[in-house]
């Protein structure tokens, strides 16, 4: 389960650990539970996280699809050198904020 915490207008969530194809699901589940509650931005922390592989990446961008659906925005922080590379490899950073560690 991951650490929600609700500051003003942005939700900032996060999962303390790996986001891999193991617990894909349950994360994606405990995102779109955690946007249909609270309204505003959504901020993913992942101070900690080491790995992210490709479904935990189609789980990010499928939250970041409905938000931007939603006139909201996704922003992914703390994240460690080689998962950022990925997310720059992929061009996920023009896709929605990405901020390394």
């Amino acid at each position: 389960m991951s650490e929600i915490i609700v500051e003003g207008n942005r939700t900032i969530v996060r999962p303390n650990m790996d986001i891999v194809a193991s617990m894909a699901d349950d994360f994606k589940q405990e995102l779109l539970l955690t946007i249909e509650a609270n309204p505003g931005d959504l901020i993913i922390d992942l101070k900690g996280v080491e790995m992210v592989d490709s479904i935990g990446i189609g789980v990010i961008i499928s939250i970041h699809n409905k938000l931007s659906r939603a006139a909201r925005e996704l922003k992914v922080i703390n994240v460690c050198h080689h998962v950022f590379g990925l997310f720059s490899t992929m061009r996920l950073n023009r896709r929605f904020a990405v901020e390394a560690v």
